[in-house]
Formats: C-alpha cells, structure tokens, sequence
C-alpha cells in the first residue's frame, strides 16, 4: 500500500497571501491542525499549523526574553519571534521547511518520515504539484487494512478511484475529514468523522453503488456538535 492509497484529496490549502485570522477560523471550522500553504500554480511553498499561532500578540502569549538575556545580546530582540508574532500575512508566520514525499511512497517510508521529524501530516507532491496529504490518521487507517494479497491492488486501485470521484462531486461531504480504503479485492473501508447518521448512510450507499465493491466496512463516527456551531 502506497501514499495514494490512503492519502486524502483534494486538500484544504491556503495561500500566502491569506490572514492569520482567516487561517485560524479554517483551522477552526474543518477542525484540523495545520494547512499547506501553496503558490499559484498549486506548488507547496510552507505549511503554517497550530503551532506556529502559540506565539500571538493578540492573546498576549507572543515571546519574551529574560531581562538579563536582553542586556547580554542588546535590545534588538528576536526579528524572527517578533514576526511569527506580529505579522498578520500567512506568508510570514508558515514554516518553510516543508517535508513532503512522493504518491509512491509506502506506509513505511511515510512512518518514518513522520517520526523522524515529528511531524503530523506529510503532503504529497507529484510532479511538483500539491496532490494529497497524509495525516497520523490516514496511516493508522492504512497500516490497519494493509492485509491484501500481493496480486489484487489493480482493481482495488480502480474501485478507490471511482468511490473518490464520486464522493468528490457531493457537496455535501467535508472531504478532508473522510478517507477511503480498498482492500482484499473489493472489501471498502470507511473511515473519518461524519456530521449525521444520514450522511453516514449515504456514504455507504455510493460505496455500494461501485461495481466490483463486495463488501462495505464502516469504520464512521458522528460529530454531535457539527450541527451546533454558531
């Protein structure tokens, strides 16, 4: 099982250009941690997450040194700090260090890669394009289903490929919080969080309406409070 897979897509991404406030309100709304922030011709330049807004002016939690540091090094203070706690451009604040891998990769490179640089979403680029991402989440969901025999991923492969291109077409689906598995040659997992039992049989009901699909797992939970923001 590789990186596309299990990978969710299409990914939630903001630009440079976008807000603080805008991001954080994203982050909010689609509970997630972190977004990839990308160029436009959807190249990812930086992700900005959680963690780079700990450090805010607006909640009073921006850093400060100790007084005997200032004095040792002078008072021009930390330029770097100052930004990720002031500037108000996502292109300011985001990390540009961006670890990403390839839709080829397999669960064990991407595990490594995640615990290697204490990560907790690995993006996938193809051609140097923004294709996909894979959360802790994701590789949990694939570790557990990667029980299929050698020889069956074609039609597995084709059977993933058509559920997620119908699902892509329902607006009624927050995409980023549902992933799909296929395995033992037509067996399909679902799993993320869902906002009603209605949606969660409807996700059902597309799995069914793939040819090839033998069985339907669900592997769905439902958010009681989605229905109760605002």
């Amino acid at each position: 099982m590789q990186a596309k897979d299990i990978m969710s897509s299409p990914v939630v991404t903001v630009t440079p250009d976008a807000s603080v406030a805008e991001v954080a309100a994203l982050l909010l709304e689609k509970r997630i941690s972190g977004v990839p922030v990308v160029d436009r011709a959807s190249r990812i330049i930086g992700i900005i997450s959680e963690g780079d807004l700990l450090r805010r002016v607006e909640t009073g939690t921006e850093r400060h040194r100790p007084r005997w540091l200032e004095m040792l090094l002078g008072q021009s203070g930390d330029a770097g700090s100052f930004i990720k706690s002031h500037a108000s451009r996502v292109g300011d604040v985001m990390s540009r260090d961006v670890i990403a891998t390839r839709p080829e990769a397999s669960l064990r490179e991407i595990a490594e890669l995640m615990e290697r640089h204490g990560i907790k979403r690995l993006p996938i680029v193809d051609g140097g394009r923004l294709v996909g991402i894979v959360s802790r989440a994701n590789l949990v969901q694939g570790l557990l289903a990667d029980r299929r025999p050698a020889g069956q991923t074609s039609g597995d492969d084709e059977i993933r490929s058509r559920l997620t291109d119908l699902l892509r077409a329902q607006p009624w689906i927050d995409h980023n919080r549902i992933n799909v598995v296929v395995k033992d040659g037509g067996t399909v997992q679902l799993w993320g969080v869902v906002a009603d039992e209605e949606q969660r049989r409807a996700l059902t009901v597309a799995a069914e309406s793939i040819a090839g699909v033998r069985s339907v797992e669900d592997h769905l939970s439902v958010n009681l409070f989605a229905n109760e923001a605002g």
